[in-house]
């Protein structure tokens, strides 16, 4: 037991910054971050073909600014932005406030763990050998630059009667040092069999002194429960 705390939790507001990036009086706090939850949700399930491995949410007191990190940003961006704006339309109605969404290319997803797990998965699903996954994606992520990956795969492998945990690491994966850049991901593969858990771990080297996050002062563009005006499209 012990070694089970979650990386990117483990470095939030220390060597990185927090994901949702608002601040709000104690009575609007739950509010506003149920509906973070739904917008992440959302986004999850409607570019999901889309390799976003990162969705931060800012707010002021006139819209909620939705930044994606994405492998494939021209399917969310579709034709001349269409779909984007019919996105950003979906998330208004969703919400009630105005949205703005800004798209970051990703330019090697092999690199984050998010999006290796959920390829992993979908290899799985396909029917695919768990252990030859396993290793064609620690070497896709080796040979892209990272300085060591540990994947970590739970449930009835391989069809098997009994549910086991099998894991692989490759490189150096220093979990305890805070300098280091871990990236986490999870998710899970609904195979015929049950569903089986998939972790990553990247370490993509180490935290320079400029990417320390210390963040604004949040309390100065405090964000009100309800939005001055509707804004609808």
């Amino acid at each position: 037991m012990g070694q089970k705390v979650n990386p990117t939790g483990f470095r939030a507001g220390i060597m990185e910054g927090w994901k949702s990036r608002w601040y709000a009086s104690k009575k609007d706090f739950s509010e506003l971050l149920v509906e973070d939850q739904k917008i992440r949700k959302y986004l999850k399930v409607k570019c999901r073909f889309a390799g976003i491995s990162k969705i931060e949410i800012e707010r002021t007191r006139d819209e909620v600014k939705v930044l994606l990190y994405a492998a494939r940003p021209g399917i969310i961006i579709g034709r001349k932005g269409q779909e984007v704006e019919r996105l950003q339309g979906d998330l208004q109605n969703l919400v009630g406030r105005r949205i703005n969404i800004k798209i970051e290319e990703i330019s090697r997803p092999e690199m984050y763990a998010q999006l290796v797990a959920e390829d992993i998965g979908e290899q799985l699903q396909k029917r695919a050998s768990f252990r030859r996954t396993m290793k064609r994606a620690m070497e896709a992520s080796m040979e892209a630059g990272a300085k060591g990956i540990k994947i970590q795969l739970a449930g009835r492998l391989g069809g098997a009667e009994m549910a086991r945990r099998e894991k692989q690491i490759s490189g150096s994966i220093p979990l305890s040092t805070l300098r280091a850049k871990i990236d986490y991901g999870f998710t899970e593969a609904k195979t015929a069999q049950g569903n089986i858990g998939i972790q990553v771990w990247i370490n993509q080297g180490m935290y320079h002194e400029e990417e320390k996050t210390d963040g604004a002062d949040a309390e100065a563009g405090q964000t009100p429960k309800s939005p001055k005006r509707s804004y609808k499209r």
